[in-house]
């Protein structure tokens, strides 16, 4: 995908025409799977494997996991962006009530831990955490290990305990190409020790794909990157605008920095986008890619594992 201006991706910031060097891929390339927009990577399927998840995530863990976007230290500007810098003075983003659809996703990639946000998304598995697709896929490269979701995340207090992944999808123009107008990823969770389903113990958003553009919306995430600290929920609230610079995202005036990465955009009672990225020379407003056909084909596949 051709980049026109250098972007602050709350997973990584890209010059024009410039590639991403990242580290050797942990897993073997995975192997597209029925539908035709869709990657997906198994995590831990068997119970030995998610114990070892569950265990790996110490509070020390969750608590030193660094911002996605500290994955591209060293490019031309600041990732993630924090309100501060240049470009227009964001729009501050609040304080919001821990809600347990919502919640903090953990994971490891190149042998290094980090940290974005999720929702829980109605599907008929009820297993499906939806974020963004630079939180489970380098983009291109590899998929992430030691997955995890902790709902309703707030001061290190977790109230519905950690889920591991069995299975993490996103779309092929993601997983193939690092497109940011399909930066959407979904992972399919395991059942707690009580046999139970996440969304039947959290509850969920329901998914909407192909709306009208120019929604009011609502984002939260766990942004953690200065000036946050990535332990408490926050929210921006307002209508969202097209991208002039060259995607086909959308945009929402917002102050949230990485972290909050893969956050859900609510409209309507309905998820409809993820925190994605911020341009460099424009801190104040997020950008979501659109769901569309595509996100919806892998949601499809998702809520179907």
């Amino acid at each position: 995908m051709a980049r026109p201006l250098v972007r602050s991706l709350l997973a990584a910031v890209v010059a024009a025409g410039a590639s991403v060097t990242l580290s050797a891929p942990a897993l073997a390339a995975p192997a597209p799977v029925a539908q035709p927009h869709t990657v997906a990577q198994e995590a831990a399927t068997t119970t030995a494997e998610q114990h070892r998840v569950d265990a790996y995530w110490t509070a020390e863990r969750m608590s030193s996991a660094a911002p996605a976007e500290t994955r591209f230290a060293g490019n031309k500007a600041q990732a993630g962006g924090n309100g501060n810098g240049k470009g227009k003075k964001a729009d501050t983003a609040v304080p919001a009530t821990p809600q347990p659809e919502l919640g903090k996703v953990f994971f490891t990639l190149g042998g290094t831990d980090y940290v974005c946000s999720g929702t829980a998304t109605t599907s008929g598995n009820a297993d499906v955490v939806t974020t963004a697709g630079h939180c489970l896929n380098e983009g291109p490269g590899a998929f992430a290990t030691n997955f995890a979701f902790v709902p309703a995340y707030d001061e290190g207090a977790e109230p519905y305990g950690t889920w591991t992944a069995k299975e993490l999808f996103t779309t092929t123009q993601w997983s193939q190409s690092g497109d940011f107008n399909h930066d959407v990823g979904y992972a399919v969770m395991n059942e707690n020790s009580n046999g139970q389903s996440l969304t039947d113990v959290v509850g969920s958003y329901p998914i909407a794909f192909n709306l009208s553009r120019g929604l009011d919306y609502t984002a939260y995430g766990y942004p953690a990157a200065s000036p946050f600290d990535g332990q408490t929920l926050w929210s921006c609230s307002g209508t969202a605008t097209q991208d002039r610079r060259g995607s086909t995202d959308q945009g929402l005036k917002c102050s949230m920095t990485g972290g909050s990465s893969g956050g859900g955009w609510i409209t309507g009672g309905k998820l409809n986008s993820v925190n994605s990225f911020k341009y460099t020379t424009d801190s104040s407003t997020m950008y979501g890619p659109y769901f569309g056909d595509v996100a919806q084909s892998v949601f499809n596949s998702a809520a179907t594992a």
